[in-house]
């Protein structure tokens, strides 16, 4: 048994007696930024496209019930504050954050938050809202599940056999590599060829997947927050200066045209390549606006963290593994 299969064992007992949390107290204080995607009664229905981001209705409340029961649910707007000095962080805070913009954010989500009385951020792929077809990782992903062809070539003319589930995966990953560098045009004229060598129908075209101005709108008058996830979901650190301004800015404007207010908050989308941000985004991102900008970078926010590269943790998919890793987290046992 290795050591931290070892340390498991160990400190899952010690959880349960309050070591960990004595051991959090001990520690300088920081937030947990929880970055969840969707949430559906049956996540089986769409979870292969989806790649595991679905957490079931169930389990996502009952994680949220957690959180207010033993943690300090805080507001995006509290942690620009604690960020700015003007507020000190409160011990054990945890802050919920959704990317994307799936219409189960505001159907299911939403009103668990509400009645839990949880605020949350949601972060919105602009291009997405406006023409309710899904991120592209989610068109990509189905596309080489669904396929029935041999083999796909890349952008490279590299040949991909697609004969085995892993041999499907790596071809998935290649592609991911190809679109994520790209934005756009660029990058929908890229999604619609895979599409197209791959012989298959696109997912969801009209299924609703995605939330609508109406429903975004909605969730700022209901005391939540609706950030920017860029236009197109690149990685806007594998694009150029000229295309990544363009993915920050038109999403922040388009966003604030149909909502009627500012958009202070962002998300990099983390396609993939490494790295999905660096001090040049941060600093951009900076310049055209933004408070902050959350990553997938693992880790907690302490109160001098830069408010352009605040790090976030995976919930898992049970509630009781939600609370572990959190114990662990403000104990100091999280990676970053």
């Amino acid at each position: 048994m290795g050591f931290a299969a070892r340390g498991r064992r160990w400190l899952k007992p010690l959880a349960r007696t309050g070591v960990l949390r004595a051991a959090s107290v001990l520690r300088a204080p920081g937030a947990a930024i929880l970055m969840y995607h969707s949430v559906m009664e049956d996540p089986d229905r769409h979870g292969a496209a989806f790649g595991g981001i679905i957490h079931s209705t169930k389990v996502f409340t009952g994680q949220m019930e957690v959180l207010a029961r033993h943690y300090h649910p805080v507001a995006l707007g509290d942690l620009v504050e604690i960020l700015e000095g003007r507020k000190s962080l409160p011990r054990r805070a945890v802050l919920v954050t959704f990317d994307d913009g799936y219409a189960d954010n505001f159907d299911i989500a939403a009103p668990v938050l509400n009645r839990i009385g949880i605020p949350a951020a949601f972060y919105v792929v602009v291009n997405s809202v406006a023409s309710g077809r899904p991120p592209w990782p989610i068109r990509v992903r189905h596309a080489f599940l669904s396929t029935r062809v041999a083999s796909w070539t890349d952008r490279a003319a590299r040949r991909w056999p697609l004969a085995t589930p892993e041999e499907r995966r790596d071809g998935f990953a290649a592609a991911c590599v190809d679109c994520g560098r790209l934005a756009g045009e660029a990058q929908e004229i890229a999604v619609v060829a895979i599409e197209r060598q791959l012989d298959t129908t696109p997912y969801a075209a009209d299924q609703g997947l995605m939330m609508s101005w109406e429903q975004l709108r909605a969730l700022g008058k209901q005391g939540h927050v609706v950030g920017s996830h860029t236009l197109s979901h690149p990685n806007v650190a594998q694009l150029n200066e000229r295309e990544a301004e363009q993915e920050l800015v038109d999403s922040k404007q388009k966003l604030e045209q149909q909502l009627a207010a500012p958009v202070w908050h962002f998300s990099y989308p983390n396609p993939v390549l490494d790295p999905h941000w660096t001090d040049q985004t941060a600093a951009l991102s900076r310049r055209v606006g933004y408070r902050t900008a959350v990553t997938s970078r693992r880790g907690l926010v302490r109160p001098n963290d830069n408010p352009l590269g605040l790090s976030r943790l995976l919930p898992t998919k049970q509630v009781d593994g939600l609370r572990w890793n959190l114990e662990c987290a403000f104990a100091g046992y999280t990676r970053s």
